[in-house]
């Protein structure tokens, strides 16, 4: 079963597609490519929220569906959950 899916190959995170509990070994697929990816979760990770598929330090470009959509404020390890307590928009 596949519970994150990742829009293209570049992508630094994931988006779930069913609830994840931490500990969890969860199975993603890249979309273009359909290429399968295995990150064992770090913590529980909503429904439609962010997973951290590499590690991050902070100031690094987070990137979703091929785009930068922030950098991270805090480091991040591979299977995090990447939401507003490490990840800020460069908007402001």
């Amino acid at each position: 079963m596949i519970q994150f899916l990742v829009h293209d190959r570049a992508d630094t995170v994931g988006v779930a597609t069913v609830d994840i509990k931490s500990g969890d070994t969860v199975k993603g697929m890249i979309m273009d490519t359909q290429d399968l990816l295995e990150v064992i979760a770090l913590k529980d990770i909503p429904l439609s929220h962010k997973i951290a598929l590499k590690d991050m330090k902070v100031g690094d470009t987070v990137i979703k569906y091929g785009h930068d959509i922030g950098k991270a404020v805090a480091d991040i390890r591979a299977g995090e959950h990447v939401h507003i307590q490490n990840l800020k928009t460069k908007r402001w």
